[in-house]
């Protein structure tokens, strides 16, 4: 009962004083201005008794009329002032109103870091400009744009330098685009842009051009300059799409393309790319359920000593059995892992197999793994694989980490960052395919290397005269730096006969992978003869 009776008393108190709030210079106001009239009609009352005091009688000791008209005048002059007050007040918040409500406009329409179009304002564009097709021979385009190298500059550098990074990259991207043409940024490191009633699909790649040439310069922020380039996924209309969402949809479809080539580049939207989106969204699900099923493992190339004939070693390759039995070619699902972020589940648990198989060899047998390019901006990396290593006991002076020579030119930091701190514990660095990725001597000096493997293109046609003499050159070059030099193919008989002849003391087999169990095999004494890792 008490609680029924007190909610409508609290109701009451509550509005009555959301109201004292809301109106509290009013009320002051007034209150002020009573208190004068009190005070003024005591005064007047007061005077008028002093003045004929013994002179009237007690009906006359009353207010007269002068003081009357008196305090009506003060009144009046009160109430007006008090009346030109809120009219002022008044105008004062109609104005802080109306600047709010632009400024909210603006921030509904505008993103706030690169003051571009936000996506809001981008859809509302598109679906006006959907409404109104382009004339006879004419289109309208949506490019949209992914950054290539910005996730580094973030991980490496901070989001204080990426912002910073986004924001000069939003303003090349208006010089890129034409006047009236509509540039967005949709959040992250995606962009898009809307160029109207243009002159066929030419005229929407040289917009994509002008975008890649803008890009070309790096970013300088500070003392550092920061390489980016862009992904663009083009999709006309209206022979692409009808709609906004599937505008947007094949602009995407046709970024997924231009992804891949992993280098500045664009692409229109074709028809058959539906196609290779949705098989490679299959090959996503299907990698995800492997992994859940752990039927990620590891496959083993072996490496020979060229004098001794010997295996010295293995590199653990990330292999994936099908449901159907089918082996599920690593550059296909590599590839994807890299995409979607899967990349260091599916390293981590090669490493851990490895590193279990591994256990069985002889202590001078060692262990090599690849780095791959999303595990490099990782700044736990190092950690996470010396826990593995720890974990399953494996000494780290016989894992040998690969990576390859583009990724250190692409980013020389970013690898030191990941990768010195196994160096320190033990553990060795090869640089892959070398010979291919332009590194300077500067590199390969800061970086401090273990080993070096000559890229196997370079070893195809050793038997040529020009092309051992490149071969040879490399070698030199390795072996002028201190460091073991391998090859990444071995070529048969004549060809381990000239290879050592390059110099090269190390040479990995290009036949078929080893499981673990044909690996632990080999070191139990059974028959796995030498001429089958050739």
């Amino acid at each position: 009962m008490t609680s029924k009776t007190s909610e409508p008393r609290d109701g009451w108190a509550s509005k009555l004083w959301r109201f004292v709030v809301r109106h509290r210079v009013s009320i002051l106001d007034l209150g002020m201005l009573l208190a004068v009239m009190l005070v003024l009609a005591y005064v007047a009352f007061e005077v008028d008794i002093f003045a004929t005091e013994g002179a009237v009688s007690a009906a006359q000791e009353t207010v007269e009329l002068d003081e009357t008209l008196m305090l009506g005048g003060v009144l009046s002059i009160g109430l007006l002032a008090f009346a030109i007050r809120r009219y002022f007040d008044q105008k004062r918040e109609i104005a802080r109103r109306t600047v709010a409500e632009q400024e909210a406009r603006v921030l509904a329409y505008q993103d706030p870091l690169t003051g571009l179009a936000n996506r809001r304002q981008f859809e509302e564009a598109l679906n006006i400009a959907i409404a109104a097709p382009p004339g006879a021979g004419k289109a309208h385009a949506v490019l949209m744009l992914d950054l290539n190298g910005f996730k580094q500059v973030n991980d490496v550098y901070g989001h204080g330098v990426g912002d910073e990074v986004l924001t000069i990259v939003g303003q090349r991207l208006l010089r890129a685009a034409r006047q009236g043409d509509l540039v967005a940024r949709l959040g992250g490191d995606e962009f898009i842009i809307l160029a109207q009633h243009l002159i066929g699909a030419e005229a929407a790649g040289s917009i994509a051009l002008r975008i890649i040439q803008g890009l070309v310069e790096p970013v300088a922020t500070g003392s550092t300059r920061h390489a980016i380039g862009a992904g663009i996924g083009v999709s006309l209309i209206p022979s692409d799409a009808g709609s906004k969402d599937e505008a947007i949809r094949t602009a995407d479809v046709a970024l997924y393309r231009a992804k891949a080539e992993r280098r500045s580049a664009f692409r229109f939207f074709e028809p058959d790319m539906d196609r290779l989106v949705h098989e490679r969204e299959q090959l996503e699900r299907d990698l995800r359920a492997a992994l859940a099923a752990d039927r990620i493992v590891a496959q083993f190339r072996p490496s020979l000593g060229l004098r001794s004939g010997q295996i010295i070693g293995y590199e653990a390759i990330p292999s994936w059995q099908a449901d159907d039995g089918s082996a599920v070619a690593p550059e296909r699902f590599m590839a994807v892992a890299e995409d979607t972020g899967l990349i260091h589940e599916v390293a981590r648990r090669v490493l851990e197999r490895a590193c279990h198989a591994a256990m069985s060899w002889p202590q001078d047998v060692t262990l090599s793994v690849d780095i791959f390019p999303g595990q490099l901006q990782d700044r736990e990396l190092w950690k996470s694989m010396l826990g593995t290593l720890d974990a399953v006991g494996f000494d780290p002076r016989r894992l040998t980490v690969e990576i390859t020579e583009a990724m250190i030119v692409q980013d020389l930091e970013a690898a030191k960052l990941a990768l010195s701190p196994l160096r320190d514990a033990g553990v060795s660095i090869a640089l892959d395919n070398f010979g291919t990725g332009y590194s300077s001597l500067y590199h390969m000096q800061a970086f401090k290397l273990d080993k070096v493997k000559i890229d196997r293109s370079f070893l195809e046609n050793i038997g040529d005269a020009e092309a051992a003499k490149v071969v040879k050159a490399l070698a030199g070059l390795g072996h002028g730096l201190g460091l073991t030099v391998s090859a990444d193919n071995m070529g048969g008989v004549d060809g381990v006969a000239m290879l050592l002849d390059s110099g090269i003391e190390e040479a990995q087999s290009s036949g078929r992978l080893m499981s673990a169990d044909e690996a632990r095999v080999y070191w139990l004494g059974q028959p796995a003869p030498q001429r089958h890792l050739a």
